[in-house]
């Protein structure tokens, strides 16, 4: 495929049509009152299918009715891996039906996606995830980012910036990747169902999971992970057998960070706002993962992280 010092960089394009009459998309990303919530929801959409805010980027959305067509450029094979086995897993739909839903204020936002890349539909081999990648490689982006597209990113740090801010976080880390809402709450722990809980006879206040807990969770848990899932399972719907299982068979070949970062993904877009730190230290506890959980806590210095 990609020589071994030539960059790996691919595009596709993401078509979507709401299958629901009265929501537009073309229509409403054409509204400027309504365009930054649906390119905030398509932001945080594609950063859950790839688990972080940089795997893949818009180049442009093009309005072709009744279509919302996405241009997207990749620059890692891996983050290119990732994004087509949760569109083909329906997770990438999933995530975008409910962050549509959320910042449009909606019941439902039923939705139709395919995707191409040059002439080729990859709806039609994403089983075969290799040739998937050869045709995305093979299709170079032919433009620079839209320029407006660069301003609605800026909008959305700037939300971003205010909401931190008056959450007291210190103004050099709003503007960070890991303070971007990606499938977590913007708005921590003011949403959260309890305000405080404790730990080792010390009181935290409670927040909904981070991408930095995310990440923290899925390389220190280790063989553990599963227990961990078991733990949350009682609580979450979305991790029930035999979903834990099928996780550590699918992401086998990944290996255990993969495996983890599967399992907190699944609880963090199932139980939303209810995704709580308390929760995850409830069950690392239950696995006897203290140092995970003095971790998470922020509780180790820097040598012993």
């Amino acid at each position: 495929m990609a020589g071994s010092s030539a960059p790996w960089i691919g595009s596709a394009y993401l078509f979507l049509q709401s299958t629901c009459k009265t929501i537009a998309l073309p229509s409403l990303y054409e509204s400027s009152q309504k365009k930054p919530s649906i390119f905030k929801a398509l932001k945080l959409a594609l950063a859950d299918s790839t688990g972080s805010l940089n795997g893949v980027d818009m180049l442009k959305v093009h309005c072709s009715h009744p279509h919302l067509i996405i241009q997207l450029k990749f620059c890692k094979q891996e983050n290119c891996r990732r994004f087509l086995r949760s569109y083909r897993e329906g997770a990438l739909q999933e995530s975008l039906q409910n962050h549509l839903q959320l910042s449009l204020a909606v019941s439902t936002v039923p939705l139709e996606m395919e995707l191409k890349a040059g002439s080729e539909h990859l709806d039609n081999m994403l089983k075969d995830e290799e040739r998937c990648l050869e045709c995305i490689y093979r299709e170079k982006p032919d433009r620079l980012r839209d320029e407006e597209i660069t301003e609605l990113e800026e909008c959305l740090k700037s939300l971003v910036l205010h909401q931190n801010i008056n959450n007291n976080m210190p103004a050099k880390d709003c503007l960070s990747p890991n303070s971007l809402p990606l499938p977590y709450s913007s708005q921590g722990s003011s949403l959260s169902p309890e305000v405080t809980f404790i730990f080792q006879e010390q009181q935290f206040a409670n927040r909904t999971l981070t991408l930095d807990d995310h990440q923290k969770f899925a390389k220190l848990v280790s063989k553990k992970w599963k227990q961990v899932g078991r733990s949350l399972q009682k609580n979450c719907r979305a991790l029930r057998d035999p979903v834990i299982d099928n996780l550590a068979l699918e992401y086998d070949r990944e290996g255990l960070y993969e495996q983890a970062y599967q399992l907190l993904l699944r609880f963090i877009q199932s139980e939303g706002k209810k995704a709580t730190i308390a929760r995850l230290i409830a069950a690392l506890e239950e696995n006897g993962l203290t140092s995970l959980s003095e971790e998470l806590l922020g509780l180790h210095s820097n040598e012993d992280s």
